[in-house]
């Protein structure tokens, strides 16, 4: 009787190792706060697959564990403006398109321009787009400012102008790239210059504003914003969003206003790939599919206030998120949008540190 109940327990013991053997996995690793989490669980109930979802807020971070190998992930979402260097480096593969049906869906306006950054669309598949502009608490800057709206970078970028917001709360976004290009353009130089003399001059009128910034940061804002802690951040147009998102439905009397400066600012695309050592590529290939999914795209826009890459999806998209300016630009506010490149790898050190300077004042 021992030795049959011995048998059964092994055997027992066996089939679950089988089991967890033959149980299919995606490991993602994506943005904050960046996806309906409702997709996750849809997408495991459709396919069988397992959904293992890490988050990260920060190129650098992202680029850091892909440059250094085994990042162990299968979908990866970084931004257009780091994707080049990436591809150059070899850390990404190729993607599939037999296996991406629904990449007819794309929007080509927003496809076309991913191909500044990934020639001949080889790589990656743009996830969501968006702005870098301003979200104010309006009633806090009201009362510091009077009635005139915040409409020009001016009104943040100049240090006497900051200033009158130091006392309520600044975030700046922890991201060199969107504020050294939204600086230079303010400074009426090439918003996509590399050169260490443009750079200096960045970091030397960013200097001068540090001092009424309470945070750098790329994704705490969005908290900040919405529950009163601060009045002011220069952050990305979907955050922004939800911010005054979660504000209504707080209910706490916080109102946030987004605005793209009269100026131009940078507009980011961000994008899905896959890792060169990816263990699951066909799993990678069915979750990136799935995202391009008018229906799910859609649904992922609701939820995080960002307008997706899937032109087909924007006929479903929630109208008072399709119909905003913040969100969608209309056509006059697109042709005042830039778009910029990463510094190459021989560059970004001096980069990075100056952007150390920029945050620490040293």
């Amino acid at each position: 009787m021992k030795k049959t109940l011995t048998a059964l327990l092994l055997a027992s013991v066996a089939f679950a190792g089988s089991a967890t053997a033959a149980e299919r996995v995606v490991n993602v690793f994506n943005w904050s706060d960046y996806i309906d989490p409702k997709t996750l669980d849809d997408f495991t109930r459709e396919t069988g697959v397992k959904v293992v979802y890490d988050t990260y807020d920060s190129n650098e971070i992202l680029e850091t564990r892909l440059l250094a190998g085994s990042t162990g992930y299968d979908v990866v979402v970084p931004s257009a403006t780091f994707l080049a260097r990436e591809i150059a480096a070899g850390v990404l593969q190729p993607l599939d398109k037999a296996r991406l049906p629904n990449a007819k869906n794309l929007w080509p306006e927003i496809a076309e321009k991913l191909l500044r950054y990934d020639p001949g669309a080889q790589y990656a598949v743009d996830y969501m787009w968006y702005t870098t502009g301003v979200a104010y608490n309006t009633a806090k800057i009201r009362e510091r400012i009077g009635d005139k709206p915040i409409t020009s970078w001016e009104q943040v970028l100049k240090p006497e102008n900051l200033k009158k917001f130091a006392d309520c709360g600044v975030y700046m976004l922890d991201s060199p790239e969107d504020i050294f290009s939204i600086t230079l353009n303010y400074l009426k130089l090439n918003p996509n210059s590399k050169s260490p003399e443009d750079i200096k001059r960045a970091e030397e009128h960013l200097a001068g504003l540090r001092r009424y910034v309470k945070k750098f940061h790329s994704s705490e804002y969005i908290n900040a914003l919405a529950n009163g802690d601060i009045c002011l951040a220069i952050g990305w147009s979907g955050d922004s969003f939800q911010a005054r998102a979660r504000a209504r439905e707080a209910e706490n009397g916080v109102d946030i206003a987004y605005v793209i400066p009269q100026e131009g600012t940078l507009i980011t695309l961000d994008t899905l790939a896959i890792p060169k050592d990816a263990p699951h590529k066909e799993e990678a290939h069915l979750f990136i599919d799935y995202l391009m999914r008018p229906e799910v795209a859609a649904r992922n826009t609701d939820s995080t206030r960002f307008a997706n890459g899937v032109g087909a999806s924007r006929s479903l998209v929630d109208p008072s998120i399709a119909g905003n300016n913040g969100i969608y630009p209309g056509e006059t506010i697109m042709k005042r949008l830039f778009a910029v490149t990463a510094p190459d790898i021989a560059a970004q050190r001096p980069f990075t540190r100056a952007w150390t300077r920029v945050k620490t004042g040293r």
